[in-house]
């Protein structure tokens, strides 16, 4: 199988389920689309991509965590810096065992304790020599779960917050901006998911 052929499948797949897809120019990639998924009110934005030069097809999704949310995770760090930094650690130990790819940004050290989990990024590669429909979907699958356990957890460890987006100081880094520029560009901040269980805006789509 090459991109072509994968590109091709995996856009009949989600059309199948009836998943919303868009078009995303990118030119380091043959293939990059958004997909509203699950196919609900409450989906969320995730990305396909089909890099240029690999063999394979990435399925991800960036959550940013609301700043009332945030307020609250310094609050416990300032009150109880064990009972933070070991939350941090559990939250890392079962991401680890998802059997995903994850990135977690966490808020600048202050007095060597943690800031605020900011955002986070879970992703899964599929290679084309193990690329299936069932195996392909159950990935869409494993990373919308795996988002949805670590959103409910936030949530019962740290309220519904405000409905706004908090800030992500590493996306603000000199660092990160040249990396971080077509991300901005293809709007994957518009998975914001500010209070964690919004309807879907259809914003995002126009």
């Amino acid at each position: 199988m090459n991109a072509q052929e994968a590109s091709k499948l995996i856009r009949n797949w989600l059309e199948s389920e009836r998943l919303e897809i868009r078009q995303v120019e990118d030119p380091q990639a043959i293939l990059h689309i958004h997909v509203r998924y699950p196919p609900t009110k409450q989906g969320h934005l995730f990305n396909v991509v089909i890099p240029k030069d690999r063999n394979l097809a990435l399925v991800y999704s960036i959550t940013r965590v609301d700043q009332g949310q945030q307020d609250t995770m310094k609050k416990l760090s300032n009150d109880d810096s064990d009972s933070w930094e070991e939350w941090l650690h559990e939250t890392r130990i079962n991401l680890t065992s998802s059997d995903l790819d994850w990135v977690l940004h966490v808020g600048q050290k202050k007095n060597e304790i943690s800031g605020p989990l900011q955002a986070f990024n879970l992703s899964r590669p599929v290679w084309f020599d193990g690329l299936t429909q069932n195996e392909f979907m159950h990935t869409m699958r494993r990373v919308w779960l795996t988002k949805l356990s670590l959103i409910h957890q936030i949530k019962y460890g740290f309220g519904n917050g405000n409905g706004k987006p908090g800030p992500v100081y590493d996306w603000n880094s000199n660092k990160t901006n040249i990396s971080r520029k077509s991300q901005i560009n293809n709007e994957i901040g518009t998975d914001e998911t500010g209070g964690f269980g919004k309807d879907f805006d259809p914003l995002e789509w126009t």
